[in-house]
């Protein structure tokens, strides 16, 4: 809403709006509602994404947290598979592009990622350490627990006694 409220001043009329991005089709807007735009935008803790590589990493990171979110113990999918099938670009390239823009590899944001997923369902406490390893597509719960561990410091066993919220990082921070 805050968007489409800030392009409708602008009397720009993109033709879809979704999150994260404006589409405004065969239209280009210039340099002048471009700045206009981002010195709107950015008090309000947005971000401007103009170029084609920046773009494709928000795609990436996109699939990345749909992959962890759709998990919910299916079949583990190859995260390299995933993005190809997802994205339509070699995954090696995906990978080093990835890598030299947000300086930490495609594999460990995916490892992140879930590991973020794994401390909230730690903290809903509805299902058991085992539950969390099945449906997190992990092969066994000392995969989990060694990996959990790797990230956080902390066992899983530890973290779930914390009942620390505070301790999650927001998805869009890692």
């Amino acid at each position: 809403m805050v968007v489409t409220s800030v392009l409708n001043d602008l009397n720009l009329r993109p033709e879809k709006i979704s999150l994260g991005e404006a589409d405004f089709g065969d239209y280009v807007p210039s340099d002048a509602q471009i700045k206009e735009i981002w010195e709107r935008l950015e008090p309000l803790g947005f971000e401007l994404i103009n170029d084609k590589k920046s773009r494709l990493i928000e795609r990436i990171k996109k699939q990345v947290i749909k992959l962890v979110q759709k998990q919910n113990g299916l079949p583990h999918a190859k995260l390299s598979d995933y993005m190809t099938k997802n994205i339509a670009y070699e995954y090696n390239y995906l990978s080093t592009l990835f890598s030299s823009i947000e300086g930490i590899t495609l594999e460990r944001y995916y490892i992140n990622q879930k590991i973020e997923k794994v401390k909230e369902l730690l903290v809903y406490d509805e299902l058991s350490l085992t539950e969390i390893s099945f449906q997190m597509g992990y092969s066994s719960l000392a995969h989990l627990s060694n990996q959990f561990k790797s990230v956080t410091g902390l066992s899983p066993s530890h973290f779930k006694s914390l009942k620390n919220v505070k301790s999650r990082m927001s998805i869009d921070k890692l």
